[in-house]
């Protein structure tokens, strides 16, 4: 828009909630909406409409149902879509009977009454907002023009309206007592005053006449716009991306899209290609989400949508950076790039193709069908479909292909699990995103970046599975809260927290740090292990929600009964399920990726360990290779590994440290001038008071950390050495067993 427009409608809208800067950031619902029309080119103003929504506004406006006059109109409706429908019509037949232009905006102070508060409540409620809606000025903005050394965020009407010495007198039956001073600090955790809202109108509509009059002659042009539809599109891995625009929801439902994604973040502008869903190690969505803004602004109102709902589901929303976003999005294949060119295409991800399938096979796939509505041609033909493969050029049983319209995408989608030669092939609505990383995940090896070098061939050959049968003393607790605390889960227990041996809680974290909602908890005996698991199994966990707030107060916890060999293994990033493809048979276990080719492919080169000791400390303690000369014998099922060598697997993304563990250990065998006898233990990265508290259930005597923490000479920077008792040392070796961590 790039003429001066006729009319401005001047909007303020109140929620059941917080107002000021929190507008919106509580998911409250409308309950008024107030507007006055500007005539630009007259300078005149029109009358003050109000309209009250929800049947317990009634009682506001007892003393004064519904009527209209010359200055002031108030209706009261009973819902979202009755009160648009009441703007809309009033609107326009109000700019009709002036006759002085056709064209019209609206006016609000701030972003948040359009973006914050009608496009997301209409969005939730599939309603169709007006036209006039998806447009609008910033008062603060078109202030600022004139007033640069004004900050945006801190402006509000009250000081807008000192600034340019603008005056307003009431209308209708408000009394004067009832306005607002210029200095008044209004509470953003409380819900405004009918009285309020239609004052700061009249404050509004009289800014924009004196921005309109001499001196300023203020022109309203290019007004602030909210997009229709998310615009897909692909983003290249050497693209800046900028931190302050991209931000991480997490809980999305799992077979959720980027048009679902754009839909919870309506109102906000994302960027082209902005909205990238996230996908675990075996290539499915694991409920996250990447998103970038076009600017910081719109980035900052997406955060204040931190746990607004999704269907029945919360969404978390933090900040996140642009390396961030390039991983997930970001792509460097030109193959993959003409393939996302065709924009305005649906993308289906077809999963567990034969070997074997060629392009011709999937054209058949989806152009059979008994009648015409059956049949789903695939955009571009052979063009429109993408094969996924290894870098090696075999295939990997995924492929994209491209459709047309969202007509023929749903078409094709209900041929979910149908038959391609001697397979059942699983379809998912997929986004460029999507293929990006899939892609990406495929064509770049190792999955695991940074690593010690190995040392596979200096440990015992020995099954990484644990034998069955073995002592069930562990408990497993599944669909924890992602909120819950080590406290929480304490409190979950009762009773059963008597039982927990020292240090015997271990929540689970996923690759990005996160609680995974599993825990596991070392018990005392299998007896109180299986009796927990008996009477907690399933039994609910207070979680978000309570207080009678919307969303799901509470969920269930499922309890296990477990192995400590089990337990290590999950820990390492190995799984329990009986349907796993590398599973034992009768076992239902399959080894930590530790032991995946595909994660540590022989041909990938490691960069060398660092050194984790002073030259000088390690002067006093013999070469690595007598500590293995002779290992202790190693009982079946149990694996075990040199006290100082390392695998090469981060462990910190499968085995987090309780409360209090020191961040990195090293172990050694003990010199012989020690006080006490037993392997030697390397802390690096705690303080003084922490080193005490972490090794307080270990019967070590408090007064050998100084001692050895002195040896080492690096106690400034948190290292000691602490002798473990002789419980952990046998004759024949010195070796760590990872399951009594």
């Amino acid at each position: 828009m790039t003429a001066q427009v006729d009319y401005l409608a001047v909007l303020f809208t109140t929620t059941s909630g917080a107002s000021g800067d929190l507008l919106g950031s509580d998911e409250k619902e409308l309950v008024q909406l107030v507007w006055q029309l500007v005539d630009v080119k007259n300078k005149k103003l029109g009358k003050l409409n109000e309209v009250l929504i929800g049947a317990e506004q009634s009682e506001l406006t007892e003393c004064a149902p519904d009527r209209q006059d010359g200055e002031e109109s108030v209706f009261t409706v009973t819902g979202l879509e009755q009160a648009l429908n009441q703007f809309h019509v009033g609107l326009t037949n109000e700019v009709n009977s002036l006759g002085a232009g056709t064209s019209l905006c609206v006016c609000t102070d701030g972003q948040l009454h359009i973006r914050q508060v009608l496009h997301p409540e209409a969005a939730s409620k599939n309603l169709a907002l007006p036209n006039c809606l998806n447009s609008f000025f910033d008062l603060r903005k078109e202030f600022r023009k004139h007033f640069p050394s004004a900050d945006t965020k801190s402006l509000s009407v009250q000081s807008m309206a000192e600034s340019l010495s603008v005056t307003v007198k009431p209308e209708g039956t408000l009394e004067p007592p009832a306005m607002l001073a210029p200095t008044a600090v209004m509470d953003p955790t409380a819900m405004l005053a009918p009285v309020t809202a239609t004052l700061q109108v009249q404050s509004m509509a009289n800014i924009v006449l004196a921005l309109l009059s001499e001196p300023f002659c203020h022109s309203f042009l290019n007004p602030e716009r909210v997009p229709e539809k998310f615009e897909s599109g692909t983003c290249s891995k050497t693209e800046q991306v900028c931190d302050n625009t991209v931000i991480r929801a997490r809980g999305l439902p799992w077979q959720s899209s980027d048009q679902d994604i754009a839909r919870f973040f309506r109102g906000l502008n994302i960027a082209k290609g902005g909205a990238a869903l996230c996908l675990n190690a075996q290539g499915r969505r694991n409920g996250e989400a990447l998103v970038r803004f076009i600017n910081e602004e719109h980035r900052d109102m997406a955060l204040q949508r931190h746990k607004h709902h999704m269907g029945n589901r919360y969404i978390e929303v933090y900040k996140a950076t642009g390396e961030d976003f390039l991983k997930i999005a970001g792509g460097t294949s030109s193959e993959v790039a003409l393939f996302l060119s065709r924009e305005d295409q649906v993308i289906v991800r077809m999963r567990g193709l034969p070997f074997t399938a060629t392009p011709d096979q999937v054209l058949a796939f989806f152009s059979q069908g008994e009648g015409p509505k059956e049949a789903c041609p695939v955009s571009g033909g052979k063009e429109g479909i993408l094969f996924v493969r290894f870098p090696d050029g075999r295939p990997t049983g995924d492929a994209f292909v491209l459709f047309a319209s969202e007509e023929h995408a749903q078409c094709a989608l209900r041929k979910h699990k149908n038959i391609l030669g001697k397979r059942y092939i699983e379809l998912f609505k997929s986004t460029a995103a999507e293929v990006q990383q899939v892609l990406n995940r495929y064509s770049s090896v190792p999955l695991i970046p940074v690593a010690p070098a190995p040392l596979v061939s200096m440990l015992p050959t020995v099954s990484l599975l644990p034998s069955p049968g073995g002592v069930r003393d562990c408990l497993r607790l599944r669909g924890l809260p992602y909120t819950a605390t080590i406290e929480d889960i304490l409190g979950f227990l009762g009773e059963y927290t008597h039982d927990i041996r020292p240090h015997g809680v271990h929540m689970v974290l996923n690759q990005q740090g996160r609680p995974s909602g599993d825990c596991f908890i070392q018990m005392r005996s299998a007896e109180r292990a299986f009796s927990a698991s008996q009477r907690l199994h399933k039994q609910v966990m207070s979680g978000p929600g309570q207080g009678g707030q919307r969303g799901v107060a509470s969920r269930y916890v499922e309890v296990f009964s477990c192995s400590a060999e089990e337990m290590g293994l999950v820990l390492m990033g190995g799984s329990l399920s009986h349907t796993h493809p590398r599973a034992r048979s009768g076992t239902g276990l399959s080894p930590p990726p530790c032991k995946s080719r595909r994660l540590s492919p022989p041909s990938y080169s490691f960069p060398p360990a660092h050194s984790i000791m002073p030259a000088e400390a390690a002067g006093i303690f013999p070469p690595i290779g007598q500590v293995l000369l002779s290992p202790r014998p190693l009982g079946p099922g149990h694996t075990y590994y040199p006290a100082s060598a390392q695998l090469y697997m981060n462990y910190t993304a499968y085995y987090p440290s309780p409360p209090g563990s020191p961040s990195t250990l090293g172990y050694y065998p003990s010199p012989s001038h020690l006080p006490s006898p037993g392997g030697v233990v390397r802390m690096h990265g705690l303080a003084y008071k922490d080193l005490l508290n972490t090794i307080q259930g270990y019967q070590s005597p408090m007064e050998s950390v100084p001692v050895l923490s002195s040896m080492i000479g690096q106690s400034s920077r948190g290292d000691a050495l602490m002798p473990l008792p002789p419980l952990l040392t046998k004759q024949g070796g010195h070796y760590l067993d990872l399951s009594m961590l």
